[in-house]
């Protein structure tokens, strides 16, 4: 197993996910519509990923709500396909590739969500596996999801396990796909953690295709204990559980990066998951909320997108994107913050207290400092406090675009849940 799969993503991905907005249920002319709005509003700073989430072939899928044991649609060697009622361009045996090429046209990159494992109503009617005598029953393991019934896990230790997941990216490769999410893998609370052995499985049938897939792996929290493992077979990982609109998860996130935020590199990056921002929740029926603008406030939303630069997680925008207002397009297209993202070469949180997180990141030419007020009120510091926190007094005021000096007796306030962002010349603190 050779690691050329880290050249597939050499600076975080960033793209939109259907997830936040329509749960299982998305459809075709709205997945195009997010792709029509990325490539004519994101691409040019970066955004490149359009990614069809879970249940894409379940008929009845109508919501976030999953329909335990409801027939899926699948092609005769057991591998799943996309419902032709919800894709219509999926007709007649095409797949995902007529969608693949659409959005491949406007310059962006196609992803699918999968669950780890084989078809239940495969394993169950002794459905055939391309390449092989064995069938569906022979290669299954009894280790189902615990909260979606479709799949039976897949022996791998048979080299019909092996094959089956072959002919699956070899399918997906066949149909133009560059990034494959995979769930259920990263992290189990039934199987001892995660499915080492699929995850193994998967890596080396996308390499076989020879095509450059990108691997993400859902959901979390991933072992940190698992961190090398992870680098050296997937290029994304989830480091929490599913990620919405709510404070308390965006504060208890800063654990999470900050136990993670060395195991980033270029190839391989922990994930915050995505983005709950702008309309969410368009088709939700279980998840916090229903149909919404976001809840998190305007301060909450640039420390959520400080801190997911700052460790460099990748972005995967989950709401609406032609409903996208000003500020939420200014949070996606802030120049400083994605140039953060995907240069920063060192990375760490450098104190907390009850109030306030302090982070330091640098790229070869620029480092960052940033101040998170994570108390209920105003945060006001004096310049000598700051410089006792280990951050210059000058520099580029991030979210304000504008250049500050600050002395000793000057005072900054950060209000609750807001953030300071500085950057500096990589020559200012002292090299």
């Amino acid at each position: 197993m050779t690691e050329k799969f880290r050249s597939f993503a050499k600076v975080p991905p960033k793209g939109w996910n259907s997830w936040d907005g329509y749960g299982a249920s998305v459809r075709e002319d709205e997945v195009k519509r997010n792709a029509d709005y990325m490539s004519e509003n994101l691409k040019q700073f970066g955004w490149q990923y359009i990614t069809v989430d879970i249940q894409w072939y379940e008929p009845t899928a109508d919501s976030s709500k999953y329909h335990d044991f409801a027939p899926l649609v699948m092609d005769e060697y057991s591998r799943l396909l996309p419902d032709p009622a919800r894709f219509p361009s999926a007709a007649n045996g095409n797949g995902f590739k007529p969608l693949a090429d659409y959005i491949h046209s406007l310059g962006l990159k196609f992803g699918i969500h999968i669950m780890r494992g084989i078809p239940r109503q495969a394993v169950h009617a002794g459905s055939p596996i391309k390449g092989t005598d064995k069938t569906a029953t022979d290669i299954a393991l009894n280790n189902i999801c615990p909260w979606n019934a479709d799949m039976y896990g897949v022996n791998t230790d048979m080299p019909e396990g092996q094959l089956y997941y072959d002919s699956l990216m070899e399918l997906y490769a066949s149909w133009g796909v560059d990034f494959i999410k995979c769930d259920d893998i990263a992290n189990s609370v039934i199987y001892n953690g995660t499915h080492k052995k699929e995850v193994e499985a998967l890596r080396k049938a996308i390499d076989k295709t020879g095509r450059s897939m990108v691997l993400s792996l859902s959901p979390g929290p991933a072992p940190v204990d698992n961190g090398a493992f992870f680098q050296r077979t997937a290029n994304m990982w989830r480091i929490t559980d599913d990620f919405w609109d709510e404070w308390s998860l965006l504060l208890n996130m800063f654990d999470r990066a900050d136990k993670w935020s060395a195991m980033s590199r270029s190839g391989n990056w922990p994930d915050c998951d995505m983005l709950p921002l702008g309309h969410i929740g368009i088709r939700s029926v279980d998840g916090p909320g229903g149909d919404r603008q976001t809840r998190f406030t305007k301060p909450e939303q640039k420390t959520m997108m400080t801190l997911w630069a700052m460790m460099q997680s990748p972005l995967i925008m989950g709401g609406e994107l032609p409903d996208n207002d000003d500020w939420t397009t200014s949070l996606l297209t802030n120049s400083e913050l994605l140039k953060m993202d995907d240069h920063i070469t060192e990375k760490y949180q450098t104190h907390r207290d009850d109030d306030m997180i302090t982070w330091y990141a640098r790229s070869a030419d620029n480092q960052y400092f940033a101040i998170f007020n994570i108390s209920e009120g105003d945060l006001t510091l004096t310049g000598s406090q700051i410089s006792e926190l280990g951050m210059p007094l000058n520099g580029r005021d991030v979210w304000h675009d504008s250049d500050i000096a600050i002395s000793n007796d000057d005072t900054i306030t950060v209000g609750a849940h807001d953030v300071f962002l500085l950057k500096t010349s990589s020559l200012i603190k002292g090299d």
